[in-house]
């Protein structure tokens, strides 16, 4: 019998859990409401009866299966296989999470930030092709990443290793950002940091637009408005959108400069504008990257999807099988 990893993704809104084969396929998966009221102290018991009432619904027993990998947001401790600081989820103080599952389920736990594992799906089945050095940047509400460097996810002496979010592309003219500092990428490559360039230069602009029209309106504009604006040919959006894949392609461009790996994947809600930000980005990371690495580092689009979570999740445990 061929064992099989399970997954799960632990977010603000849902979990999501998958069954993976020891090559990264999904054979199931499913997911849940995230109930995080109490102090999110039903989160915990909600994932071990998700798990056993699958187990139960296919024949399954912990016999079939290596270990659980789990994706989390908030502070991951690796080793005592604890969360702190997940405030999305009312986790404020420090949950202990491998003890009780492991203790419940009978299987190995590995636990790791959410934004790593998804970097680990990716790198593993997705757009990485299983190389030894990618970097992954996820664009969504923030903008956060992971970087696997001779096969192994940095993490750094505290574990802020790959906050790319935090790089500062506009020192002198950007944003202040919640962690402190002046100009973070999260500023304005993230979807609420593209709104905020958008009012910018709208405030700038005097010519005709309906992104200016709905900033001026007072209408909510969301990064997908822009970029469909911006494909459909306005001035005032297609300047928004070259101002992000500037930022976006410097911040590529330094992690290419560190690291050369073989691709920097782009991934999250904002990467669903396509090849119409991607082609952007390339240009400008081509533009200040060093020439080696700007022939031999690729930027890609990530192909997993909601999946990388679920899959990266599960490869934390595949050393064990």
């Amino acid at each position: 019998m061929t064992r099989k990893l399970l997954g799960i993704d632990l977010g603000g809104t849902s979990i999501k859990f998958g069954i993976v084969t020891q090559e990264g396929d999904v054979q199931d998966k499913w997911s849940i409401e995230t109930n995080n009221l109490e102090d999110g102290r039903h989160i915990l018991p909600d994932i071990i009866a998700s798990i056993k009432h699958r187990w139960e619904l296919y024949g399954l027993t912990k016999a079939d299966f290596i270990g659980i990998g789990m994706g989390s947001p908030g502070a991951v401790n690796r080793e005592q296989k604890t969360v702190t600081g997940a405030f999305n989820l009312n986790w404020a103080k420090t949950q202990e999470i491998g003890q009780v599952i492991e203790t419940e389920l009978g299987l190995p736990f590995a636990i790791d930030n959410d934004a790593n594992v998804a970097a680990l799906g990716e790198a593993w089945v997705g757009a990485g092709d299983n190389q030894s050095d990618v970097v992954f940047m996820t664009l969504g509400t923030g903008v956060g990443g992971g970087i696997i460097a001779d096969s192994n996810l940095i993490h750094g002496v505290a574990g802020a290793g790959g906050e790319i979010g935090h790089m500062i592309v506009a020192a002198e003219t950007g944003f202040a950002c919640t962690c402190g500092n002046t100009g973070c990428l999260e500023t304005v490559a993230s979807a609420t940091g593209i709104v905020r360039v958008a009012r910018l230069l709208a405030e700038e602009y005097e010519g005709v637009s309906p992104i200016k029209a709905m900033i001026d309106n007072g209408d909510d504009v969301t990064s997908k408005i822009i970029f469909d604006e911006a494909k459909a040919g306005d001035y005032l959006s297609n300047q928004i959108v070259d101002k992000v894949a500037n930022y976006l392609g410097l911040a590529a461009a330094n992690l290419g400069n560190i690291l050369n790996p073989s691709a920097i994947v782009i991934g999250g809600g904002v990467s669903a504008a396509g090849d119409f930000l991607l082609q952007r980005v390339e240009t400008q990371f081509k533009r200040y990257a060093f020439p080696q690495v700007r022939q031999t580092t690729q930027l890609k689009l990530a192909e997993l999807g909601n999946d990388a979570g679920i899959i990266g999740a599960a490869s934390l445990v595949r050393q064990l099988g």
